[in-house]
This record gives structure tokens, sequence and C-alpha cells, in this order.
């Protein structure tokens, strides 16, 4: 052990600031730099991080090979790996206020947000991924001739784990647990402003048993770091989640070493408001879609689509509901909205909504910036806009809802899939028939009907088109982790005479 490096603290002590996390041990960053967290909802600094240097990730990348050499990990069984998996579960379940607590200052997410969303569904995957390690095996295939054929799924060797910024520990979640189950090494590198919750989870891992450099944490920029990683001969897939410009430079640096790449980057999705829908429950539902962690959300719905017989009547309803929606301070139980994740992201979606206003949008409510510390942006519903204004059709990334009347169901059907990205969608009707007719016909990788942000860990999403490309969630995810190893034995020959 060096002198930059201190032992793992007390599984109730939270991780030492200002530290990454290699080898199994907590170091300062090999030039002892350092980088502020800034709180959203305050605009002030929180704490501070180690600013991970390309030194760093070599070194992270080295003890993750070395582990995945060794077999510390990979030579286990999955069901030994599963009952490890578990242990990590039932810790973030005694320490899921400490989880929540960090993601809701961190990120800016109110506190009921940051318990029932975030912690529930990161805790559930690793649980899930673990049920599927009492199941993992391969095949026996049947071929002509005398030969007998085995497929052998077998990990693939180091991860490297690229999260954003709006939901870092369940896109994390989403990443780390099927790589760990099927006996992968990581290098997990979160979003630069948004990195506490992979701190703690890096010391959760370690007290549930997870060996030495099996799971590793370097923290900084992502044009510093992010690239090396990407293109380190030493890593041998990349599972990424962000925009899609980031993530098409990323799949650039992947190919430059063919290495798989998984993606799961921008959307813009829309939900179709039929004429026939249960109108209460159906804005509720639309609201919900739009604001969910303040519309920071690859699969947020912020294009809502309504039928023209009641275009008016939804438009009435938005501007008298969504001003009421609980906004403001993360720390009341009650507050749905809250700030944006940083003071860039509220510059993005003001500047957005001006251009929008600029170009003739009707502003339903909303539409400005909060009086209050930290990054707060009023939820807006915008409507008068064509297809083809940038608010429409590119991704806002914040709690702005657009609104578009149609005419027919062809013409919703096209209306949904006419940007260039295929991440989500949505459809609110009482019509069965026209629900399953309507969701064969859209480009997306989930389509909600009569809801929406229903997502389980067995469920697969990702991405067609300008979204990205792979699944995460499901044994789809899981998959990926994977090759498979086919062994042939010819039959013939090798017998004794």
């Amino acid at each position: 052990m060096t002198l930059t490096e201190t032992p793992t603290p007390a599984s109730t002590t939270a991780p030492p600031p200002g530290r990454l996390f290699i080898g199994g041990h907590w170091r300062d960053a090999s030039d002892g730099g350092r980088m502020d967290v800034i709180a959203p909802a305050t605009g002030k600094k929180l704490t501070e991080v180690a600013k991970a240097t390309t030194a760093d990730v070599d070194a992270a990348v080295a003890a993750a090979r070395a582990a995945f050499d060794s077999g510390v990990w990979s030579g286990l069984s999955s069901r030994e790996r599963a009952r490890i998996l578990q242990r990590a579960y039932t810790l973030m379940r005694e320490r899921s206020e400490e989880l929540a607590q960090a993601e809701s200052s961190n990120v800016g997410k109110p506190i009921t947000f940051a318990r029932v969303v975030d912690v529930n569904n990161a805790a559930e995957l690793y649980e899930y991924y673990a049920s599927l390690g009492h199941h993992l095996d391969g095949s026996v295939r049947e071929i002509t001739g005398h030969a007998h054929v085995y497929v052998k799924k077998e990990p693939i060797g180091v991860v490297a784990a690229i999260t954003p910024f709006n939901f870092p520990l369940i896109l994390s979640s989403t990443k780390i647990a099927p790589a760990l189950i099927a006996g992968n090494t990581i290098v997990h590198k979160p979003a630069s402003g948004t990195p506490l919750s992979a701190l703690l989870m890096a010391q959760i891992l370690q007290e549930a048993g997870v060996p030495d450099g099996v799971f590793n944490v370097v923290t900084g920029s992502g044009g510093a770091i992010g690239d090396h990683l990407v293109a380190h001969p030493g890593v041998d897939k990349v599972a990424f989640t962000g925009s899609t410009e980031i993530g098409a430079h990323a799949a650039q640096l992947a190919g430059s070493t063919l290495k798989p790449f998984t993606a799961e980057l921008g959307g813009n999705a829309a939900n179709i408001l039929f004429a026939d829908a249960d109108l209460n429950t159906a804005m509720h539902t639309v609201i919900a879609a739009f604001v969910f962690n303040t519309g920071q959300f690859c699969m947020a719905g912020p294009r809502l689509l309504v039928e023209r017989p009641i275009y008016d009547v939804v438009l009435g309803i938005l501007a008298e509901a969504v001003p009421h929606v609980p906004f403001g301070d993360i720390t009341n139980p009650e507050t749905v909205i809250g700030p944006l994740a940083s003071a860039t992201q509220l510059e993005k979606v003001s500047a957005m909504v001006d251009r929008a206003k600029a170009a003739g949008a009707r502003v339903i409510t909303g539409g400005e910036r909060a009086e209050l510390d930290g990054f707060y942006y009023r939820p807006t519903v915008l409507a008068d806009l064509g297809a083809d204004a940038e608010a429409v059709s590119e991704e806002v990334f914040g709690p702005v809802l657009t609104v578009q009347p149609f005419d027919t169901e062809e013409e919703a059907i096209h209306l949904v899939n006419s940007t260039r990205y295929g991440l989500a969608s949505g459809i609110q009707t009482s019509d069965l028939a026209k629900a399953h007719r309507v969701a064969a016909r859209l480009e997306a990788g989930i389509t909600w009907v009569n809801g929406w942000a229903l997502l389980d860990p067995a469920t697969p999403f990702g991405g067609v088109k300008a979204s990205g490309w792979g699944r995460e969630g499901g044994p789809e995810a899981m998959a990926s982790y994977q090759r498979s190893h086919s062994m042939v034995f010819n039959l013939e020959q090798g017998t004794a005479q």
C-alpha cells in the first residue's frame, strides 16, 4: 500500500472524500487533483472528489485486467457470484437512506423520488441479476457428422461502464449488476458532476464480497479520461449511456480497437393522447411523463400529440394543473419537481425555450426560471409549434412539454416517427385494438400503453435510430456481457485401436 492509499472504511462510514477506488483501495489522483461537486438545489459546493488522470485510468484498467485474468471473480461459479450480489442488494437496503440522500443532494432529486425511484430500482437490479445467476448455463447442440458441440457462455473481460448525470445510481446498476453476474470486471466512470453514489457503491460492493480489482471507480472529466478509457486497449467492452453526440464519438473510439459497444443515447419520446382515453387518468400520466426527474430522463414524454377534438380541453387542463405540481425544496417529501442538475443544463433549457418563444410558441404555462437558489426552471408547456421546430424535433432534457394536434391515426404515427430518436413512446386510449395496432408501428425500444415509465429489472429497454443500440434490463442485457465459446469434439478421432 502506498502513502496515497487508505484501507476501506467501516461499512457505516461514507467513503473518504477526494479519492478514487482502484484495486480495492481508496487513493488520491496521481497528481493530487481534485474537483468540486456542486449541489443543484443551492448552486454551492457540496463536496469535492478526485480528478483522475489518464495514468489513474491505466491503473484502474490494469487492476481490472489482473483481477479478471486471475480468475478471482470469473473463476467463481455463477451461484457464488449470485450470493455476493444478493449481499450487495441487502446492504443497499440497509444503507438506502444514505444512498437516497447522496443521490438527492448530488443530482437535485426530490428526496421522495430518490428513495422510491432511484434506490429501489437500483437495488432491485442487483437482486434480479443475482437471481439469474442461479440459472446461467450453456447448451449442447446436435450437428451433422460424428461430432459433439458444447456452447459455453463466458464473460467478455474488462468492461468500461460510463454513465450520465441524470440517474447515476440506476444507470450504473443497469450495467454493473449484469456485467458482474456474468463474471466480468469493471472500471466505472460516472458523470463528472454526479459521482457520489458510485463511490458509495464501491464501498458496498467490496463489503458484499466483490474481490479487490473487480470493481473500480475513476472520477473526473469525460473528455480528459472518458475518451482514454473507451479507447483503452485493455478494455474489452464499453457500456455507455449519454447524449447521442457523445455516444457517436465514443462509438468511434471503441471501434478503433474493435471492442463491443452498447449505448443508450438521447430520446425525444412522443405520447399519443386519443380522444377516447380516460382523460382524468391520462392527464396524470401526461404530466408525470414530462416532469419525471425534472424532465431529465431519456425516456421522458416531452412531446404530446392530442387528437384534435380534445386539443383545447387538454391545453386548459395543463394550464390549470401544471402550476400546482409541487415544485422547489428537494428536502420536502411532497416535492415532485426539483432543480436541473447543473448550471449548464439550466442554461440549455432556458435558451431552447427562449428560442421557441421567439419562433412563435404559445406559452401555456411556465417558460421562465424560478426565483430560487439553485438551478430551477418552472415546468413549461408550449403549443403552436410545427414538427420541425427545435423544441419539438430535438431533446430539451428539462421540464418542458410541447403539444401538437393530430386528426388521424396515421398522422399520429407519422408524427411519433418523424424524429431521429427512437427510445420510448406512449399511447393513451381505451381502445385495445387501436393500442395494439398503433404500438406495432412505432419506432421505439419501449412503448407504454395507458401509463409511463413503467420499468422493471426484467424489462429490456434501449433505442433504435439515433437513440442507440443494445438493451439494458432483462436477460437481454446480461447477454451483452457474455460471449459464446463453441467447443466441437470430433468423435471419430482418438479412438484406441
